[in-house]
C-alpha cells in the first residue's frame, strides 16, 4: 500500500515478465473468508488518521465495513472525524492467520475516482520487530483513481527503500479475481488467471530475503495520499470496495527432490500458515523464537514435509508450560491424524523439555500440521526421525496411520472417517461414553456451522462448503475430544 517515487537501480534484473495463462498447479485451500455471514474474527481493523505514512486523508474506523448479501464492502465517505476530512476502513489478519507462501487471492470490483486508492496487500509479520520496509511488503491489487490498469508490486529494503511492480490493463469496475503465487523462487501476479508480472526472490535474490517469511493480509480503502494525488472527486462519494471472498491455499506437493536424511528438524516459527498464534524471543538453546502462548484450537502448519520410505517415525516436540496441555498433530490438514501428545508442566514458558511420540507414516511428501488440543504452551522445534524399527508399542500403535489414510485417535476414544468426507456423511466410532456428546462443527475461519447431539454413528455434513474442519465432543462432564477433517 505505501507507495514512494523512489526506485531501485537494477530492478529490472529481478524480474521475469511474461504474459499468459498460469501454470497448472495443485493447491489445497488453507484458509478463507467467504463473507457469508458478516466479518469473521479473522480480521482486526485499523482506527485513526495521521496520513499513514502517505499523506492520505481519511479516517479509518470499523464502521465504514459492512457485509451485505454475502459481500464485503469498504465504504469511503466525505465526513469529518479525527480531524479528517473523509472515513473509510482498513482491515487486517495480523496475528490471526499468517502465511508464507501461496496462492492469495480474491474476486473484488473497485470504485473509480479521482482520489480513490483501493488495495488489497500484505505485510511482514514480523513489522513490529524491524518497521518498514525490511518487513517487507506484497501488494497483490492496487488501483488509483479513475484507471483502466491495476498493478501489483512488491517493497523491500536493500540499503534503503526499494521497489519493483508491474501493471495490466483491466476494468476494474467490474468483478474480477487477483492473485499472487508466491513460492520461495518468484512471485507472480495474475488478474482472472492471466499473469501480468514476476519476480524472481530465489535465495533473496537482490536482498529479497524479506519474502521468505510469513506475512498477514490486509483490505482498505484510501482517500487520496502521495500516490494517487491529494485532488478529491467528491462527487464520487460515497464510493465502496466490493470483496466477494478472500481466499488462501498452498501447494500439497513440490517439484524438489526429497531429503536424504533420516531426520529433519522444523523450526516452530517457520510455519507456512496458522491460526491464533504468536513468536516471541527464546531462551532455548540455539537462540532464535518460538511460537508463543498457544491456546485451545491453535494450529500451525509447515508445507512439503516429506517422509522419505514408509514405517515408523519418532516426533520430537521441544516444548515448555507453566502447567501442561495437549496438542495433536496430523498431515494434509487433518485428513491423515497422527494422535495426541501430552505436555508436562515444565515450570515456565521458557523452562524447556522434549517430549515424543512414534507413529507409522508411508512414504510421500505431506503438509505437517500441529493442533492445540488445549492450551497453555510453547513449542520451539520438531523433529522427525526414521525409526531404527518399525514396530510400533500397543501404545503407540493407538496414533498409527491405516494405510487407507482413515484418521484414528483411539486413545482419546474417537475415530472419524472417511477423511475426506465421501458423500456427505462423517462416520463417527467412539466409546461407548462418549455417544449422547454434544457436538460442534467449526469451519476454518471459527464459525460454528453445526451442532446438535450425538445419537448415531454418522452426521450429515452434506451441507457444508469444501473446506476444512474440526469436530468437538464435549461430554457430560465437561471432556473436549477434538478432530479435524477435510469436507
Amino acid at each position: 500500500m505505501k507507495k514512494f517515487l523512489l526506485t531501485t537501480l537494477g530492478a529490472a534484473a529481478l524480474a521475469l515478465l511474461s504474459h499468459g495463462k498460469a501454470e497448472a498447479q495443485t493447491y489445497q485451500q488453507v484458509w478463507a473468508d467467504e463473507f457469508t455471514n458478516g466479518i469473521s474474527s479473522s480480521w482486526v481493523f485499523e482506527t485513526g488518521g495521521g496520513g499513514w505514512g502517505n499523506n492520505e486523508k481519511q479516517y479509518y474506523q470499523r464502521a465504514n465495513a459492512t457485509v451485505a448479501n454475502g459481500i464485503l464492502q469498504i465504504t469511503a465517505k466525505k465526513e469529518n472525524v479525527g480531524g479528517m476530512p473523509y472515513t473509510s476502513s482498513r482491515m487486517k489478519t495480523q496475528g490471526l492467520k499468517e502465511f508464507k507462501y501461496g496462492k492469495i487471492e480474491a474476486r473484488m470490483k473497485l470504485p473509480l475516482g479521482q482520489g480513490l486508492w483501493p488495495a488489497f496487500w500484505m505485510l511482514g509479520s514480523n513489522i513490529n520487530t524491524v518497521s518498514w520496509p525490511a518487513c517487507g511488503e506484497i501488494d497483490v491489487m492496487e488501483h488509483i483513481n479513475a484507471e483502466n490498469k491495476v498493478y501489483g508490486t512488491v517493497h523491500w529494503d536493500s540499503n534503503g527503500h526499494a521497489e519493483y511492480g508491474g501493471n495490466i490493463i483491466t476494468t476494474p469496475q467490474d468483478y474480477h479475481v487477483y492473485s499472487i503465487e508466491w513460492t520461495a523462487s518468484a512471485i507472480k501476479w495474475f488478474v482472472d488467471g492471466t499473469k501480468y508480472h514476476e519476480i524472481n526472490i530465489t535465495n533473496g535474490t537482490g536482498s529479497t530475503e524479506e519474502f521468505q517469511r510469513p506475512f498477514f493480509l490486509l483490505l482498505n480503502l484510501a482517500v487520496a495520499g502521495n500516490w494517487p494525488g491529494q485532488t478529491v472527486d467528491e462527487s464520487k462519494l460515497p464510493a465502496t470496495m466490493y470483496v466477494d471472498y478472500v481466499r488462501v491455499y498452498q501447494l500439497t506437493s513440490t517439484t524438489t527432490p526429497p531429503p536424504t536424511t533420516s531426520s529433519v528438524t522444523i523450526q516452530a516459527e517457520a510455519y507456512s500458515s496458522m491460526n491464533g498464534v504468536q513468536t516471541e524471543t527464546t531462551t532455548d538453546t540455539g537462540g532464535g523464537q518460538n511460537v508463543a502462548y498457544i491456546d485451545a484450537g491453535d494450529w500451525m502448519a509447515y508445507s512439503n514435509v516429506n517422509f522419505p520410505t514408509s514405517g515408523a517415525y519418532n516426533i520430537e516436540y521441544r516444548v515448555a508450560s507453566p502447567s501442561g496441555g495437549t496438542l495433536s498433530s496430523d498431515l494434509n490438514a487433518g485428513s491423515i491424524q497422527l494422535g495426541n501428545t501430552t505436555i508436562p508442566a515444565t515450570g515456565g514458558w521458557q523452562n524447556w523439555t522434549t517430549v515424543s511420540k512414534t507413529v507409522n507414516v508411508n512414504a510421500g511428501t505431506y503438509n505437517f500440521g500441529v493442533f492445540a488440543q488445549t492450551g497453555g504452551w510453547n513449542i520451539n522445534w520438531i523433529r522427525i526421525t526414521k525409526a531404527t524399527s518399525t514396530a510400533l508399542t500397543a501404545t503407540q500403535a493407538s496414533s498409527a496411520v491405516g494405510a487407507d489414510g482413515t484418521a484414528s485417535s483411539r486413545a482419546a476414544g474417537l475415530q472419524i472417517y472417511p477423511n475426506p468426507v465421501e458423500n456427505g456423511s462423517l462416520r463417527i466410532q467412539t466409546d461407548a461414553n462418549l455417544m449422547g456428546s454434544q457436538y460442534k462443527i467449526v469451519d476454518g475461519v471459527g464459525r460454528t456451522v453445526s451442532s446438535g447431539q450425538l445419537q448415531a454413528e454418522s452426521i450429515d455434513v452434506s451441507a457444508l462448503k469444501k473446506g476444512v474442519y474440526q469436530l468437538t465432543l464435549t461430554t457430560a462432564d465437561n471432556q473436549n475430544f477434538t478432530q479435524r477433517f477435510i469436507k
